[in-house]
């Protein structure tokens, strides 16, 4: 078994694939204010559709769901047929750098952890033409939550995500490429763990680490739940909210 493999094995079926709560996702959804009656809502990178099952329930919404991996998709139809609301669900495999769908064809474009994948500044550029008149583009983004971070962090994430700016920074980069910041949202130190690195650290603790493939990603998924544990003032993840000027 490859490193890639046990990787995978850590995180099937984790209730989420990164720091979040439904109740980020309500707080996001309230700061967009008023939308359509039936909005048309595209979400990137949606992995196991948490955030897709969310706004069929509560807003009502046509959701298209979007990732590359297929796992995630099948997942997120099976959830939607659980929870009654497969026909307001639909999947595609769709890479968030060529999305297929025409221009202001949402109402709502929803990318909770999975921005950075393609970076903040490409993504808020790229994404701009699928808002409709009036829409709203709703990201979370892993940032620096101090200007002046501890170095054994600052080196931990040049690996990770070698472009990770505070939040000021994202916000005036948001401003230039012509939108409106409509509301922040810093998540929760309680959304890391709950539902993300407590169960991931069950998971750990559970794997025979006698293969080196399984060693190797026990040693990389502890050093990532260590960082966040000894270094949880220096980063966070943040929400925004924000519309096209």
């Amino acid at each position: 078994m490859s490193v890639e493999e046990v990787f995978w094995k850590l995180h099937d079926r984790l209730p989420r694939q990164g720091p979040g709560s439904d109740a980020t996702t309500r707080w996001l959804l309230g700061a967009v204010g008023e939308l359509p009656e039936r909005p048309r809502v595209l979400d990137i990178g949606c992995g196991p559709g948490r955030a897709s099952l969310l706004l069929a329930r509560e807003a009502g919404a046509e959701v298209t769901a979007a990732d590359t991996h297929a796992q995630f998709l099948d997942e997120l139809a099976e959830a939607a047929r659980a929870a009654g609301v497969a026909r307001r669900i639909t999947t595609t495999t769709s890479s968030m750098e060529d999305l297929p769908f025409a221009d202001r064809s949402f109402d709502l474009v929803w990318a909770e952890g999975s921005v950075y994948l393609m970076g903040f500044d490409r993504a808020l550029r790229a994404w701009k033409r699928l808002l409709a008149p009036g829409a709203t583009l709703v990201v979370t983004e892993c940032e620096w939550t101090t200007p002046a971070p501890a170095e054994v962090a600052r080196a931990f994430w040049a690996q990770k995500y070698p472009a990770m700016r505070t939040t000021g920074q994202n916000v005036q980069s948001a401003m230039e490429l012509g939108y409106t910041v409509a509301a922040t949202w810093l998540l929760p130190e309680s959304d890391w763990w709950a539902e993300y690195y407590d169960v991931l650290t069950e998971r750990v603790a559970a794997l025979d680490s006698s293969d080196p493939a399984a060693s190797e990603a026990i040693e990389m998924t502890r050093a990532e739940i260590e960082m966040r544990r000894d270094h949880s003032s220096d980063y966070g993840y943040t929400g925004y909210v924000l519309r096209p000027r």
